[in-house]
């Protein structure tokens, strides 16, 4: 017996309608109607009327959700019991990132994991790579958001994500979805002054041999976002990194990607708690998650 299919017919239960019970399961009406179907076909009986003012338990439905409820409590008991003892009712996960991936990609893992774990206290603080694999190294933090590849073989690092090289021009010029480097090479570039960005963007265009005109070399992500906004030149930047886009700027793709890596790293050969491998399992199911060191 499917247990998903079990809470699914408590939820329906308790919402009255598939509908209600598909919006708080954040899934589809159909796979709703899927799993009520496929539990009635199992158990050979209806679970269910359905009618205009919505789905109620039958008499053998009732009986049903009565084991049902006691077969989910016996399910949370069970992963209770597995969560002492791996030590994740308690603990603590410390993560340092840089500040795009810390302000768009962890705040949605950070709520997911804090409803798993209510009792793991989660902490995040932003640095530069270089300021967080020293804070790795001094034990100061747990797991590192940065960018990869990384040069040292003292620490393990995940692929989490790809974030696009976008180009971003002042909104008067309209350019054409489609952009050329001869195109490009008429903008005066606002740099972005982050060492791992700026070379790899220099190298990217090194290739084109087209002129790179550079205007300004900027530290702050939004204040370069600004300035083209103001039509002081163009700017290439990763897309996170350039969100919020503002009025006044348009975002085109490069002629050729170019992409950054962003990872997760945690000091290599060193036995970690049981609450930092479990965030590095969330990260894993998130389906962007792939070994790299």
């Amino acid at each position: 017996m499917n247990i998903s299919h079990l809470r699914i017919l408590l939820m329906v239960v308790e919402q009255g309608s598939f509908s209600m019970a598909a919006l708080k399961l954040d899934t589809s009406q159909a796979a709703v109607s899927r799993a009520i179907a496929a539990l009635e076909d199992e158990l050979g009986v209806s679970l269910l009327t359905r009618g205009r003012f919505g789905a109620h338990p039958t008499l053998v439905g009732e009986r049903v959700l009565h084991h049902a409820r006691d077969i989910l409590q016996s399910r949370e008991n069970i992963e209770y019991e597995i969560n002492l003892v791996k030590g994740l009712e308690g603990g603590r996960v410390r993560i340092a990132s840089f500040r795009s991936a810390a302000t768009h990609l962890l705040p949605p893992m950070i709520a997911k994991f804090s409803q798993r774990f209510p009792s793991i206290e989660v902490t995040l603080t932003e640095d530069d790579p270089i300021g967080i694999e020293q804070a790795l190294r001094e034990g100061r933090v747990d797991i590192g958001l940065v960018p990869l590849p990384r040069s040292s073989e003292e620490f393990e690092t995940w692929e989490i994500a790809r974030d696009e090289f976008v180009v971003l021009l002042p909104q008067p010029h309209q350019p054409p979805e489609a952009l050329t480097w001869k195109m490009l090479s008429a903008y005066s570039f606002i740099l972005y002054n982050y060492a791992e960005c700026t070379s790899a963007v220099r190298n990217h265009w090194a290739q084109t041999q087209q002129s790179l005109k550079v205007a300004y070399e900027i530290k702050e992500d939004s204040t370069i976002v600004s300035m083209v906004a103001q039509g002081l030149g163009a700017a290439i930047l990763p897309r996170l990194a350039a969100l919020p886009i503002p009025n006044g700027v348009v975002v085109r793709s490069l002629p050729v990607r170019l992409e950054r890596v962003i990872g997760a790293a945690v000091i290599a050969n060193v036995l970690h708690p049981p609450a930092v491998f479990a965030f590095l399992d969330l990260l894993r199911s998130t389906g962007l998650f792939a070994k790299r060191g």
